[in-house]
């Protein structure tokens, strides 16, 4: 499993050890020249002794094991060897001053010095070196050992303390559920964890509001369709009991009102549900031009206007084009079409048109009915409002889809007054900016 806690040990821990490691390699390396130099030095003392002292006649017992380290030997001012500390092995005599050498296979270091016509030549192998330090060096090793053991354990200490609000982001996310969905505290967390919480808290508030939509939804689907299903029973079994050919038609001619009906407002529930800018944000934007939008939609519903008598036209408009969904749009321009078509009443007159009005592109529903009182023009956007529910069949959800598109395309809607009467729809979107989105 990827962790983040392994990986932040391995890579401290690691540099730790690649550390401590190139550490001791110096350390190891500048301790070895030293004891070097200070055997060096030794072996320059012994023979300082032996020219101020002369040659021991006898080495004591005790010291016997330290000078068997060393190879002594001295010469007269004639070239004579009259002191050997092994005489079966007499090095060849080296220049003043120290010197290296491979003697008998093996790496030597001699000092030689000269006074008075004697010379005293001291010797010591690089092997007895290499084990006399040998010795020593764990010694020199033993406190980055203990540096690792102890900077390791705080690491880990400090990367469990790091990654701890991870844990309590986990646990106030495990705590959350469809009845508490509320943001997760921003205080208690340190800063680098802040866009992960704001993060989070979008995706929670978006849930929020896609449950609250689904349960809007569910009701609002349960309370409206109970009524028209209702009349569809009673017609069914009235078409099934009718005493007559011409009552069952009728019935029937009901039943398919009703069938109608209900289907239009299951339409118009998945409209609602479809466009909440909430739950559903605007998906790719396209290029959408309005006038060739709105003259399509004019002539989609011409039938269903003349069947009432109603004049309904395009005004002179400009060219507009912008940025949004054309299918969101088409029902937009749907939807206040069909408002127009039922609540202006028969013999109305109906006009569109889109204009420009500085940076937003205007389109204007007009009509000549009875209009809406200024008091409750903001009312009729609620859900399932009707403000004359004997007058009209419509299920209340016109204006509130509208919204809900207009809302997604950040645009503006407005309800004015027709001069002369009757109602206005302004809707408002922004023009694009350099033919960007």
């Amino acid at each position: 499993m990827n962790s983040i806690r392994k990986q932040l040990l391995v890579w401290q821990i690691g540099a730790l050890v690649l550390t401590a490691i190139l550490v001791s390699l110096i350390t190891y390396h500048l301790a070895w020249d030293g004891f070097n130099q200070l055997r060096d030095y030794s072996l320059g003392q012994i023979a300082q002794a032996v020219l101020r002292h002369g040659a021991p006649s006898r080495v004591p017992q005790s010291e016997m094991l330290e000078a068997e380290l060393f190879l002594s030997q001295i010469w007269d001012e004639e070239g004579k060897v009259v002191f050997a500390s092994r005489p079966d092995q007499i090095m060849p005599r080296q220049r003043a001053g120290l010197s290296i050498l491979t003697w008998q296979q093996e790496e030597w270091h001699v000092m030689v010095l000269e006074h008075g016509g004697s010379v005293v030549q001291v010797a010591n192998t690089t092997a007895n070196r290499y084990q006399m330090f040998g010795s020593v060096a764990p010694w020199l090793m033993l406190p980055f050992a203990v540096l690792i053991f102890l900077l390791g354990g705080v690491i880990l200490l400090a990367v469990q303390r790091a990654l701890q609000p991870l844990q309590v982001v986990r646990d106030e996310v495990s705590q959350r559920d469809a009845e508490r969905l509320q943001p997760l505290p921003y205080a208690v967390y340190p800063e680098e964890l802040f866009p992960l919480v704001l993060a989070l808290n979008a995706l929670l508030e978006r849930l929020r509001h896609s449950l609250e939509a689904q349960q809007r939804f569910i009701a609002d689907a349960a309370h409206e369709l109970r009524t028209p299903l209702t009349a569809l029973s009673l017609q069914a079994q009235l078409a099934r009991d009718g005493d007559s050919l011409q009552a069952r038609e009728q019935a029937f001619d009901r039943v398919a009102e009703g069938v109608d009906r209900v289907a239009h407002l299951i339409d118009q529930l998945l409209d609602l549900a479809r466009y909440d800018p909430r739950t559903c944000p605007l998906r790719e934007p396209v290029a959408v031009n309005l006038l060739d939008l709105s003259k399509k939609r004019v002539a989609d519903h011409s039938a269903a206007a003349e069947a009432r008598l109603i004049d309904l036209g395009l005004l002179d408009s400009d060219e507009v084009v912008i940025w949004g969904e054309p299918d969101s749009l088409g029902v937009l321009f749907d939807n206040l079409i069909d408002n127009a078509i039922r609540y202006a009443g028969h013999g109305a007159v109906i006009d569109l048109q889109i204009t420009v009005d500085g940076e937003m592109a205007q389109v204007l529903v007009s009509d000549n009915g009875p209009g809406i009182p200024a008091d409750a023009r903001q009312r009729v956007f609620e859900r399932f409002c009707r403000l004359s529910p004997a007058a009209s069949r419509g299920s209340g959800l016109g204006l509130s889809i509208v919204e809900e598109i207009v809302a997604r395309h950040q645009g503006l809607i407005r309800l004015d007054e027709t001069p002369g009467g009757g109602l206005t729809v302004r809707v408002s979107f922004p023009l694009p900016v350099l033919g960007a989105p």
